[in-house]
């Protein structure tokens, strides 16, 4: 992604030069027709983009057995994707063709050193990492996720790691650094040079890809709010699942939505720069938050536990990359903290604001119980055991800031969950 958004700042110097680069900067008919078919390719990818997240939405609310199983199919062709490249790669370099792996070429430096815009490559590299944070979000849809979350966390990243830097290593040997920086689509460049009449096989992958992408994001990120409004911090109705399904359908059209929101603006890369910090800042805030509890309350249950030494070490690598992406890209980093900052009203409107008035409540109520009817949802019933009370209890009043229910309740809400 590092190398994809320079490309991006230095396309118009780099097009001069590439042989490969735009010729309608160049020619006298490109004026406002240009810019019309470009207005109209926009528009249609923006609602491509839409319906494919609509699409995907319904299968997340139509059965979670669906949802992973399009994951997989699309993980998969993911995966079988970038193991071609590699070989292309190997087959390459039995060629002889490593002309940029050689240590005299591959350190040479085509611009200025600058920490701030390392600290940035780190911030957008890291995007493709970002599983290792999500699984999190779906503890409670894993198999004994005490062993299995780790175990998944242990096997994805040194996976993810050895795919994506071999898949960089096959791409330099068919690409110089400029042929790099210039192209928005770097698999479907080293396509175009490698496969001939196959190539179209790039761009499908790319984007079965991003279809596969877009799903993962949709089933984890639904959790996310799911486990928010189960505590309190969001309204009550998106922690409500189907009555037949078990989807938390709420939940998943509160993210197709916010999602949807997110297709008004074109710059794909300013965007990851904005989840990139507040990710990271969250990251952090995190991370610290797991030390400051291991040592104020070192008795409490860790099912998973690990040595201080990482966490500690982590804390370092995130303070230099949020202060230096800090330096370098000021506006855009300062804009993603507005936008996080913005939930600090809605905290205090919604959760810490206790007594508020009864129009409110009621007006809260229902909406809630509108969207219970449209959806079909209840609360899913916890399972019978240890705890369970105490839970409940802990749920009900964590409700309380977002929900004040009345004594009358609606029939749908008491229907237990088959």
């Amino acid at each position: 992604m590092g190398k994809m958004e320079k490309g991006a700042r230095h396309r118009n110097n780099t097009e001069k030069s590439h042989p490969g680069g735009s010729k309608s900067d160049t020619t006298p008919e490109s004026g406002s027709g240009g810019g019309g078919v470009a207005l109209k390719k926009e528009i249609g990818l923006v609602s491509a983009c839409g319906i494919i997240v609509v699409l995907l939405t319904w299968v997340n609310c139509s059965s979670v057995r669906w949802a992973t199983r399009v994951q997989d199919i699309f993980t998969a062709g993911k995966l079988l994707a970038l193991a071609l490249i590699i070989i292309m790669g190997v087959v390459q370099i039995c060629k002889g063709e490593y002309f940029w792996l050689e240590p005299k070429n591959a350190f040479e430096n085509f611009q200025e050193p600058n920490i701030g815009l390392i600290a940035l490559a780190f911030l957008q590299g890291s995007f493709a990492y970002g599983g290792w944070n999500f699984l999190n979000y779906v503890t409670e849809e894993l198999v004994d996720p005490y062993k299995n979350l780790p175990r998944a966390i242990f096997i994805s990243i040194p996976l993810v790691t050895f795919v994506y830097v071999f898949a960089n290593v096959a791409y330099v040997t068919a690409m110089s650094p400029q042929e790099l920086l210039a192209s928005n689509a770097v698999a479907v460049t080293f396509g175009e040079k490698l496969l001939g009449v196959m190539a179209w096989i790039m761009p499908i992958s790319v984007a079965l890809s991003t279809f596969g992408g877009v799903n993962g994001s949709l089933f984890t990120s639904s959790r996310l709010f799911f486990a928010g409004a189960r505590e309190g911090h969001l309204p009550s109705v998106l922690a409500m699942i189907h009555v037949k399904r078990c989807t938390p359908i709420p939940a998943l059209l509160f993210t197709c939505i916010s999602t949807l929101l997110m297709l008004v603006t074109s710059d794909m890369y300013t965007l990851i720069n904005y989840v990139g910090f507040i990710n990271y800042l969250f990251y952090g805030v995190t991370i610290a938050g797991q030390i400051v509890l291991r040592w104020k309350k070192p008795d409490i249950p860790r099912p998973i536990k690990i040595n201080l030494l990482f966490p500690i070490i982590y804390l370092l690598f995130w303070a230099f990359l949020l202060i230096f992406s800090l330096l370098s890209e000021p506006v855009v980093c300062g804009t993603g903290l507005a936008i996080m900052l913005t939930g600090v009203p809605v905290y205090f409107l919604g959760v810490y604001w206790q007594h508020k008035p009864k129009c409110f409540n009621n007006f809260i109520e229902l909406l809630t119980l509108v969207s219970q009817k449209m959806c079909v949802v209840v609360y899913p019933e916890v399972e019978g055991g240890s705890g369970t009370e105490e839970l409940n209890e802990d749920t009900e009043e964590q409700r309380q800031p977002i929900y004040q229910p009345t004594a009358c309740k609606d029939k749908d809400s008491e229907q237990p969950q088959p």
